[in-house]
């Protein structure tokens, strides 16, 4: 009796693990195509509800931006995004922590440039704040795909 007990809790536990790492995955899921809606529209307060103050944000060229740098690039439109296709996406739960993996592909029109595209490939990590995943650090490295 108390064997089949332990494997019954044992087997609830398991399931809610599942099923919250599950929930999570979805949950950062949602947040990282906010954040794409919002690099498109460039929406000011979009971009804040997504990132922490803390945001660290690497750009392929090296170029280090930090959270209010970030925002003010993308409503300035010295960075602006056309549109962003996300493709081969990958999500890993650590705790609190999401490391989201994915190739981004834009059609950019950025101010005072010709029109352009990139190919990279990033790394989003996510932290989970109360019930929010915010962005707390982007890197982008050049994608030949």
């Amino acid at each position: 009796m108390i064997k089949k007990l332990i494997f019954a809790m044992t087997f609830l536990m398991a399931l809610s693990v599942f099923g919250q790492k599950k929930n999570d995955k979805d949950a950062v899921t949602d947040a990282a195509e906010k954040l794409r809606l919002a690099m498109i529209s460039g929406e000011k307060s979009a971009l804040e509800s997504l990132i922490l103050p803390e945001l660290t944000y690497g750009h392929s060229s090296g170029n280090i931006q930090n959270a209010k740098e970030f925002v003010e690039t993308l409503v300035t439109k010295k960075s602006d995004f056309l549109t962003i296709d996300i493709t081969n996406q990958n999500i890993q739960i650590v705790g609190n922590t999401a490391i989201l993996r994915h190739h981004l592909y834009a059609t950019t029109a950025d101010l005072g440039k010709d029109p352009g595209e990139v190919s990279l490939d990033i790394i989003l990590v996510w932290t989970k704040v109360k019930k929010d995943w915010k962005l707390l650090a982007r890197q982008a490295v050049k994608s030949g795909k």
